[in-house]
């Protein structure tokens, strides 16, 4: 019997498109702030504009973080949350497939969800990025009071998937020592060395070369409690107890314990997996954040600055790059816009025009809200805004049957808009220079032409690139008998544009 492999299957997992990769068009009017800013707020759906950032930005992003919908069944003000489960299943696959591709080889993604769907996430998340680069499951306090009314179980948490693109090689920065960490050291025996506390000598994991009696200044002899042994071989204890840093207590007659000083700790602390709302935030917080920008539509679900702030704090340094492809009211931006972040932004929505633009311009112009005294931030920077262009291929509404549809370009499409378009379908970056409008390397160009392409016109060409260059040439209507040079491949637009991708219907 053949074994299969162990999968989360559902209705519709095989069903998959080929995506469309848009031309990316911004609206100046919409943008703000420093004209030289990278960072960018994209309007359209996500898993298109992913597609469209993949040719600049695959394996440039060092943090993923993301706040997808929930599916409990919910209608809210601004997004409906409430997919089929195989749908949701489906829509979650196809964008974490085309986010992996986005994430640089040292980076991680960070996905916030509740018990409704958490653990089929997980699984989709183990067979995507794969088992072995799961790094955590944290719980994130999101309530404080309990839920009166519920039927069931009040619930007060969420959950934050982490994975890592390597785990082997991914590491989480450190986070800041607070006053609290550094309060618990103190200097009882006057040691020079300065501040110190103990730590239990003992350890679980039991070794019968570390089980050896140990006698305190006061004589008494003391063996490690059972099922454990000391830390450290019987040499090194005599190595410590010689250099002042075994502590019998004020009394010398007190269980072992180790001195470790506060000089010689690192200069962070270790993240835990459980985030209490007293150290990032909760909802209550988060909407408080957000009403500054929006008084009147508060928006339904979104996130404390401080939640995200501790995630980049974990992931990311100054100047990396963030995406967040669920944006909602945009907090993601704001948090990695004040912490000297690079970010890029998706929403479909309508809040990303009511909300996400609003508050960073806000963030821009130094509003003083969430972390902002935290990061000492006084305002600067800007962002680009996009929309995604129309598809390049729609069909003829006089020429197409149910069975027989035909395809023509989009009317709405200007002549450097189309070759943007073929260029990104080709995989070729943008020329806007001469008649070589695109090159995909050193010595592959590409042309596009909606003339009538002679053999006049193919000569002229092929006067524009070296005996040892290619060039890949999409035209509309060809002559016949055309004489191609072997270094020159002609293709047809729409015929071989309609083999790669599934192009949309004009609305």
């Amino acid at each position: 019997m053949k074994k299969g492999r162990l999968e989360l299957t559902w209705v519709g997992k095989d069903e998959r498109i080929r995506l469309e990769p848009r031309v990316l068009v911004e609206d100046t009017e919409k943008s703000y702030g420093d004209p030289k800013a990278e960072n960018m707020v994209i309007f359209g759906d996500n898993l298109l504009a992913l597609k469209a950032l993949e040719q600049d930005f695959s394996g440039r992003i060092k943090c993923i973080a993301i706040d997808p919908p929930y599916n409990t069944g919910n209608a809210f003000a601004q997004y409906d949350d409430g997919l089929e489960h195989s749908l949701w299943l489906s829509l979650m696959r196809d964008r974490l497939e085309q986010l992996k591709r986005l994430l640089s080889y040292d980076g991680s993604i960070w996905i916030c969800i509740d018990d409704d769907e958490s653990h089929y996430l997980k699984v989709l998340c183990d067979d995507v990025f794969g088992r072995q680069n799961f790094v955590a499951n944290v719980i994130w306090q999101k309530k404080f009071s309990p839920q009166n009314d519920t039927k069931w179980l009040s619930d007060s948490h969420d959950h934050i998937l982490v994975f890592a693109k390597n785990k082997e090689t991914w590491r989480p920065y450190p986070l800041p020592r607070t006053a609290e960490m550094d309060g618990r050291y103190k200097n009882p025996d006057n040691d020079p060395r300065g501040l110190w506390m103990s730590s239990d000598l003992s350890v679980r994991t039991y070794t019968p070369a570390t089980d050896y009696p140990i006698t305190n200044p006061n004589g008494r002899v003391i063996e490690p409690a059972e099922s454990r042994c000391w830390g450290v071989s019987k040499e090194r204890f005599e190595e410590l107890k010689k250099d002042n840093r075994i502590w019998f207590g004020a009394s010398k007659n007190n269980s072992p314990r180790v001195k470790r000083f506060l000089s010689e700790v690192q200069d962070g602390a270790v993240s835990k997996t459980i985030w209490l709302r007293d150290e990032v935030g909760d909802n209550q917080d988060a909407k408080r954040e957000v009403k500054q920008f929006n008084e009147k539509d508060v928006f339904t679900t979104p996130k404390p600055e401080c939640l995200i702030q501790r995630i980049l704090t974990l992931a990311t340094k100054e100047g990396d790059w963030i995406l967040d492809s669920f944006s909602g009211s945009g907090t993601t931006g704001a948090v990695a816009h004040k912490m000297g972040r690079k970010w890029l932004m998706c929403e479909l929505g309508e809040h990303c025009h009511t909300h996400i633009i609003p508050r960073m311009k806000a963030v821009i112009d130094g509003e003083q809200g969430g972390i902002s005294k935290a990061e000492n931030w006084k305002g600067g920077g800007g962002f680009k805004y996009y929309r995604l262009a129309e598809s390049l291929l729609v069909r003829d509404k006089d020429l197409s049957t149910k069975d027989h549809p035909v395809y023509i370009i989009n009317p709405h499409y200007d002549a450097k808009t189309l070759i943007r378009a073929i260029c990104k379908v080709e995989n070729f970056h943008y020329r806007n220079q001469g008649r070589l409008h695109g090159v995909s390397s050193e010595s592959r160009f590409l042309h596009v032409t909606t003339q009538l392409l002679t053999q006049k016109y193919l000569d002229s060409l092929s006067e524009d690139i070296a005996p040892e260059q290619s060039l890949l040439v999409y035209c509309t209507r060809s002559g016949r008998g055309l004489n191609l040079p072997p270094n020159i491949e002609l293709k047809n637009i729409p015929r071989d544009l309609l083999a790669k991708c599934d192009f949309q219907e004009e609305k």
